[in-house]
């Protein structure tokens, strides 16, 4: 009978739990690690679509319009609502506006020079007042349960301009039609772009009431002073019921340094179809200039957290 031959000890080449072996599939070596300093990990590259164009761009455009629609949506049921929100805008227009007929010498109608005016004032008491809505869901919580939500903290703000932005173009265009039986005779061209300027300075001024309410929460005490401290001198110095040329000198100093004036001379020659009058620039700019600095606050705001 054959002996068999003696077995050689096992060598670290042999199969075993820490070698290779021919017929098994070879180990993936160790992919070098993604834990960034302090436990943290990177963000994954962004990724793009067929064109090119990042997803980050169609998602934000999504939470836009998912919060516009949400915050939209109760405006149609409560019709009532917007008519209010224009309860002294109207009175001003049907009990103040006639008297200015035989106050003093206008170039053409007095609501030529009043209704530019009037849009003003209701682009102040309403966009400004924006950020009760968002104070109210600070206070009783409900905003706390969309910060959990996956949606873009900018398209947070962005979305609730928007809907100050609808707002207001709709209300614009209901003292337009409402103050052509008065007597004031619209000049098209310059009515759209007025109106293009309202909607810029309206949602800056909306976005800048958000980064308010969300600085003065929970109590609430500093928006409300704020917004009143604030909006009757604007008005007032604004030159949208009187023009503040007959007022002393300290007065017209004061108004120049108003930004609101300067939106207002610039409504006024836009709607008289002055395309080329100085004013319409600095309006411009001046609305732009809001604007920019409410949306980027009211990002700020929005990202840090509230």
């Amino acid at each position: 009978m054959a002996a068999h031959p003696a077995r050689r000890p096992a060598t670290p080449n042999d199969h075993g739990p820490h070698t290779s072996c021919p017929h098994s599939p070879a180990r993936r070596p160790a992919a070098p690690s993604d834990r960034g300093p302090r436990g943290t990990y990177p963000r994954s590259p962004l990724p793009t679509g067929k064109k090119g164009r990042p997803v980050r761009v169609r998602s934000f455009l999504r939470d836009t319009v998912t919060v516009f629609s949400r915050e939209f949506a109760p405006v149609p049921r409560e019709p009532l609502g917007l008519l209010f929100t224009m309860g002294q805008p109207l009175l001003f227009l049907f009990l103040f506006g006639p008297l200015l007929g035989g106050t003093w010498s206008f170039e053409g109608s007095p609501w030529q020079w009043f209704v530019p005016g009037i849009l003003i004032m209701m682009c102040l008491s309403g966009p400004m007042m924006a950020g009760y809505s968002l104070l109210v869901e600070l206070i009783g919580g409900s905003m706390e349960r969309m910060l959990v939500t996956p949606l873009n903290r900018t398209a947070m703000l962005v979305g609730r301009t928007m809907k100050e932005f609808v707002i207001l173009l709709a209300q614009a265009v209901l003292i337009i039609v409402l103050a052509v039986p008065l007597g004031f005779r619209p000049h098209l061209p310059g009515v759209l772009t007025g109106l293009a300027i309202l909607a810029v300075f309206g949602i800056g001024l909306g976005a800048l009431s958000f980064t308010l309410a969300i600085a003065s929460a929970p109590s609430g005490n500093l928006f409300y002073g704020v917004t009143q401290l604030v909006l009757f001198p604007l008005m007032l110095l604004s030159g949208v019921l009187l023009p503040m040329d007959f007022g002393p000198a300290w007065l017209q100093v004061a108004a120049t340094l108003n930004p609101v004036t300067h939106i207002v001379d610039a409504e006024r020659a836009l709607f008289a179809g002055r395309f080329a009058d100085a004013s319409v620039l600095y309006g411009t700019l001046w609305a732009c200039a809001v604007a920019a600095a409410g949306l980027a606050m009211g990002t700020r705001s929005m990202r840090r957290g509230i």
